[in-house]
């Protein structure tokens, strides 16, 4: 009993690997990078999404700056600065805003909720 070598699946020169497992390959090998892309999209797209939920949920849990008359004019909550006092300087955190003052007295910062405009707490500053 004799075998004949079908030339089609003889090994290629210089390989072990037919023509046929050599088409194989690279078939796997484009289908398992197309796999990595997909991945990857998958990702970035779950990250977009995450992150549009957080800026969803910030905005809907944000509280009104002010009051709204029935109008639907803005009622601003009015700050007193004290007799002679200028604002130096400003920072906001949040809801929070923080003014420095000088005063003829001396110095203070005055912290404010900026969606009440009521005075939540003021620090003098001073020498002892």
């Amino acid at each position: 009993m004799t075998t004949t070598v079908d030339p089609q699946n003889a090994p290629l020169p210089g390989t072990v690997f037919t023509p046929r497992q050599v088409r194989l390959l690279k078939i796997t090998v484009v289908v398992l990078g197309l796999l990595l892309l997909a991945a990857l999209v998958a990702v970035i797209a779950g990250m977009i999404h995450q992150a549009s939920k957080m800026t969803e949920k910030k905005a809907a849990s944000a509280r009104p700056a002010m009051a709204a008359s029935p109008g639907g004019a803005v009622l601003l909550a009015p700050f007193v600065l004290p007799e002679g006092a200028v604002v130096s300087s400003m920072a906001l955190d949040g809801e929070r805003l923080a003014l420095h003052l000088t005063t003829p007295e001396g110095s203070e910062i005055a912290i404010i909720d900026v969606t009440t405009g009521n005075v939540l707490s003021r620090v003098k500053i001073g020498a002892r």
